[in-house]
């Protein structure tokens, strides 16, 4: 079968909607279809997608999906923000900038765009719209910061990019440290010019300090502090060499449960049920799109599709910047139009060898790859963090992208510095 065909039948379908984990099983199995002599018959499929989600780092996956639920129903991001915003909300845009800081920890917790946006949204929308931002405004910068929540670690692509590239897990989890600070700086740098450009109502902002400042600093401290100490206690086993990431996911269970059950008593038996139940959801669709990602990415392998490409690009491309500017518009409509899991683990054992030739740490790609990624979360078609933030506000999604344009330009600027500044990836693992 040509490639060419297989790569338009590919694209075809999902244009088509048809669902990813479909698109991915379908037409692993084309090959063989018309051409039986083609290895990739049904019992091949079916063993390279049980081996493929039969892994010790994808195992961290489903744990970091229950501990950021968890954390969700536990009311964390409520008191991330009250705490952040004691300090930050008497200065211009200290509010927008709470929620970036929030959307930063909060993602050092889950793992995950959406849950970052869902989660920290669903308690800072209603809040700044009620002291005179406009709402839209307030929706967009959710949605945007909450795409660094795949980027903070732990990070759910960098599980599945570690595991497709052969490269640790941990060493990615450090290396994001940086360029998701860099992109939270970005982030509320726009919101600072929004705010110094359209005013801010500082009566109603005051007032609102006002009552956090009655609580008391010590008693918002001791109310977020076990909500703080989560990021510690997950980065601070891996980074110490204590547990690896999937123990590190295991850990962070135990832990989200006993701080929302006992110390917040946010949770009860009937809603640790709920949880589960949403939680084995979420990752059964997951799983079945990893391990039709997986015997995908096999039947391009045994087509020698990497191979054609490297020498396709090779032909075109004559520098490592060249390659990487182009990977990089790659990579930014494929966010448009495919999930970051499969995306991940399909491009990754193509576009890697590729990287490597041209010099770049397997880790720093990395990094590339998954900013490119999660800048698809605010970007339609797909732009899923749009869709998340939509559903809360009851806005829609075509009012969100434009206030989103402006955040979705300084994580670019962000991304542009990833690319070319390759130490503030590697500082921290060298």
């Amino acid at each position: 079968m040509s490639p060419t065909v297989l790569g338009i039948v590919f694209f075809f379908l999902i244009l088509m909607a048809v669902p990813i984990g479909f698109v991915l099983a379908g037409v692993s199995f084309m090959p063989h279809i018309i051409d039986s002599w083609f290895p990739t018959d049904g019992p091949y499929l079916i063993r390279a997608m049980i081996s493929g989600i039969n892994s010790f780092p994808i195992l961290a996956v489903p744990m970091f999906i229950l501990s950021g639920n968890i954390m969700a129903k536990g009311g964390i991001s409520e008191k991330m923000f009250n705490f952040f915003s004691y300090f930050i909300a008497p200065l211009r845009a200290g509010l927008p900038i709470s929620v970036v800081v929030t959307c930063l920890f909060y993602g050092a917790i889950s793992g995950s765009g959406p849950a970052t946006a869902a989660a920290v949204g669903a308690m800072t929308i209603p809040v700044l719209s009620r002291l005179g931002y406009d709402k839209v405004f307030a929706t967009a910068l959710v949605a945007v910061a909450g795409g660094v929540g795949v980027i903070i670690p732990p990070s759910i692509p960098f599980i599945f990019y570690g595991q497709a590239a052969n490269v640790s897990v941990g060493k990615l989890f450090i290396a994001g440290v940086v360029p998701g600070l860099l992109i939270g700086l970005c982030l509320m740098s726009y919101a600072y010019y929004y705010c110094l450009k359209n005013g801010e109502d500082r009566v109603k902002l005051n007032a609102y300090h006002a009552e956090l400042k009655a609580q008391g600093l010590g008693n918002l401290f001791m109310d977020s502090f076990w909500a703080l100490l989560s990021p510690i206690i997950i980065l601070g086993s891996i980074y110490t060499g204590v547990a690896s990431p999937t123990e590190a996911a295991v850990i962070s269970v135990f832990y989200s449960l006993f701080v929302a059950v006992v110390i917040y008593k946010k949770i009860d038996m009937q809603g640790l049920l709920d949880i589960l139940n949403d939680s084995v959801k979420t990752y059964a669709s997951i799983a079945f799109i990893i391990a039709a990602a997986i015997a995908f990415a096999r039947v391009l392998t045994l087509m020698e599709i990497p191979a054609l490409l490297s020498e396709a690009v090779s032909g075109a491309v004559s520098n490592g910047v060249a390659f990487i500017l182009l990977v990089n518009l790659v990579l930014l409509f494929v966010g448009m139009v495919m999930d970051t899991t499969p995306a991940i683990l399909v491009l990754t054992p193509i576009l890697l060898p590729l990287a490597k030739t041209y010099g770049f740490d397997p880790i720093h790609f990395g990094l590339i790859m998954v900013v490119n990624l999660a800048i698809g979360f605010v970007t339609p078609p797909l732009g899923v963090n749009l869709f998340v933030s939509s559903a809360l506000t009851k806005i829609s999604v075509e009012k969100i992208v434009k206030k989103a344009v402006p955040f979705i330009g300084a994580f670019i600027v962000a991304l542009l510095i990833v690319t070319f500044v390759p130490s503030l990836s590697l500082m921290l693992i060298k």
